[in-house]
């Protein structure tokens, strides 16, 4: 019996390309990043900062404002975490409808005294920046906003979001596990200074994702400690392959850009004109745009 997967949000297949690059990593390419006094760990560095500029070419930032993680959650952990931590009596702007990794912090928080406003969306999903321009306060520290929904898919007001949070000193974290390699993202443009990323959204492997941290944010810190790795900030042994795996998917997503946009908006278009002539009153939950 064939099966139709159709669960690519949640995760999506490891492409054969990108496996058949991680595979020399596995056996002679062993070498650990962090030894720096043989060739073996050189040549794993070295491969290591490749897919770090792999990576921050699809986010228009620095390679070195990358440290790669396990993947979107933790880097919503080390983001929000390190900068609320921070301040006493901080308050922080987030939405209802975020992922599960970004509300469980914010359940945390709450129970460590820090104050967390939840903006509910339209009901297309999008959220209304005079709501969030509400709820500022002198106190407000971070504004967390998911770039694409998880769910049902809608897109949010980034760039305008960023604007506020720049004219209003505030600093902005963006969760785009699912936007990646799937619509534009300009971390300088679009004003953003914390930005998680997942590779498994995008054919890549499981278990590895990356943060960027605008180099303007001075004093990150770890959340937990054991080793200097990726700046002292995510200690630990990295995970060569998978980073070798996740700079490929991030290559390999930045050159069919168009191509795929172009082809996914395609056969969206088919599968809703097909469900509108046969389904009297089909509502659309969320955004189309």
């Amino acid at each position: 019996m064939n099966k139709i997967y159709l669960d690519n949000n949640s995760t999506t297949q490891l492409d054969p390309i990108i496996l058949e690059k991680m595979i020399p990593f596995f056996t002679e390419k062993f070498g650990n990043p962090s030894s720096k006094t043989h060739s073996f760990g050189w040549e794993a560095e070295a491969y290591v900062e490749k897919a770090r500029t792999k990576i921050s070419s699809i986010i228009n930032s620095e390679p070195n404002e990358l440290i790669f993680t396990s993947g979107a959650t933790e880097s919503n952990n080390i983001a929000i975490l390190n900068i609320l931590r921070e301040y006493k009596n901080a308050h922080m702007i987030t939405m209802e409808t975020e992922h599960k990794a970004v509300l469980d912090v914010c359940s945390h928080l709450e129970k460590n005294g820090v104050e967390i406003s939840y903006i509910k969306p339209k009901s297309d999903g999008i959220v209304m920046i005079e709501n969030i321009i509400k709820n500022i306060k002198s106190n407000t520290k971070l504004i967390s906003i998911m770039h694409a929904n998880n769910e049902i898919g809608v897109i949010q007001p980034i760039e305008e979001i960023g604007t506020l949070c720049k004219s209003e000193n505030i600093f902005f974290h963006v969760d785009a596990a699912q936007s990646l390699g799937k619509i534009s993202i300009d971390v300088k443009k679009m004003n953003i200074n914390l930005l998680s990323l997942s590779s498994h959204k995008i054919y890549g492997p499981k278990g590895v994702g990356a943060l960027f941290i605008d180099n303007k944010i001075k004093n990150f810190k770890p959340i937990y400690w054991g080793g200097n790795q990726e700046r002292g900030i995510r200690p630990g042994t990295l995970p060569v392959p998978l980073i070798v795996g996740f700079g490929e998917a991030c290559k390999i997503a930045y050159n069919n850009f168009e191509s795929e946009h172009k082809n996914i908006l395609r056969l969206r278009n088919i599968l809703l004109d097909k469900l509108k002539n046969n389904i009297d009153d089909l509502i659309i939950n969320g955004d189309l745009n």
